[in-house]
């Protein structure tokens, strides 16, 4: 993350996920949302043109977390909507401020 506020504000107040730890330290950040944390470290320096950071997180109600980002009027990747890949799982994804690509799944 270039931005611990920018970040912050996105994922907890766009995504849905809360602050987690018990500690808030500087440059490190923690969130999680239905058991899934995921953690980020400050890198000043980051372009985000040039960033291939990836996660990838299956759930359990893709339909309904697809549309609640929808309705909260998060950008879905343009070639990331939700769709059925040949691999067996129902996918779409998401660029954060860094552009990290986030797909969520659901196997089919």
């Amino acid at each position: 993350m270039r931005d611990k506020g920018q970040t912050k504000a996105y994922y907890i107040g766009k995504l849905g996920f809360r602050d987690c730890g018990s500690t808030d330290y500087d440059g490190y950040l923690m969130v999680e949302k239905d058991n899934i944390q995921i953690h980020f470290f400050e890198f000043p320096a980051l372009d985000p043109q040039e960033n291939y950071g990836q996660v990838y997180i299956r759930t359990n109600d893709i339909d309904q977390l697809y549309q609640t980002l929808l309705d909260n009027e998060v950008p879905i990747h343009p070639n990331g909507p939700l769709q059925t890949k040949p691999w067996g799982q129902k996918e779409f994804s998401l660029l954060d401020p860094d552009n990290n690509l986030l797909t969520f799944g659901q196997g089919v």
